[in-house]
C-alpha cells in the first residue's frame, strides 16, 4: 500500500481548504508508519522518550474522538486507550496490542470525525465547552487538529528517521 498525499488546491475555499489539509495531515501520519514491522512501529524515538509511531496513532484516534465527538457534539464515550491509572496509555502496550488494531481504530476514528462534522456549519459552535465553559466554533476545532497533527508529524518525521533511515517531507 502506497499512502497517496493531496494538498488542497491553492483556490479552494475556506472549508475544503480546511479539510483538506487536515486530511494531508493524516495522510502524512499514515506515510510515516507505512512499510514498518509492528516492531519498529513500537520503536520509541529516544530514551527516556515512550514516543513511538503506533503510540502516535492511538493517541491521534482518541485526539480524534476528543474534539469531533465528546467537543463537537458534546457526547463523552470514554477513551480508548487511557484510563485512571495509566493516563498515557495510548503509548503504552501489551503483547496483544497490534498495528492493526490501532490503525483500525484511527482510520474508525477519522471516519466518524468526518461524518459529524459533516453536517456542521465552520462557525458553528460545539456542544461540549472548554474548561472555563467556552464552546468552540467547528474552524477552531478544525485548524487545532491541524496543528496537532502537523506537531505529531513532526515527531514522526524524528520516528522514521531512527527506526529505518527514511525520511521525506
Amino acid at each position: 500500500m502506497t499512502t497517496e498525499r493531496h494538498e488542497p488546491a491553492t483556490t479552494a475555499d475556506e472549508r475544503t481548504m480546511l479539510e483538506g489539509w487536515l486530511d494531508y495531515h493524516r495522510q502524512t501520519l499514515a506515510w510515516k508508519c507505512e512499510g514498518l514491522t509492528d516492531a519498529q512501529l513500537r520503536t520509541a524515538s529516544v530514551e527516556p522518550s515512550e514516543l513511538t509511531l503506533m503510540g502516535l496513532v492511538r493517541h491521534m484516534a482518541e485526539v480524534e474522538r476528543f474534539w469531533f465527538h465528546e467537543i463537537l457534539l458534546g457526547e463523552d464515550l470514554g477513551v480508548l486507550y487511557a484510563n485512571e491509572e495509566d493516563p498515557d496509555g495510548e503509548f503504552h502496550f501489551t503483547d496483544a496490542d497490534t498495528w492493526d488494531e490501532a490503525h483500525t481504530t484511527w482510520q474508525r476514528e477519522i471516519a466518524n470525525a468526518r461524518r459529524h462534522a459533516a453536517g456542521v456549519g465552520l462557525d458553528d459552535l460545539s456542544k461540549g465547552t472548554s474548561r472555563s465553559g467556552e464552546p468552540f466554533n467547528l474552524r477552531w476545532i478544525i485548524t487545532h487538529m491541524i496543528e496537532e497533527y502537523a506537531r505529531h508529524n513532526g515527531h514522526a518525521d524524528l520516528i522514521r528517521e531512527r527506526v529505518d533511515g527514511a525520511t521525506g517531507d
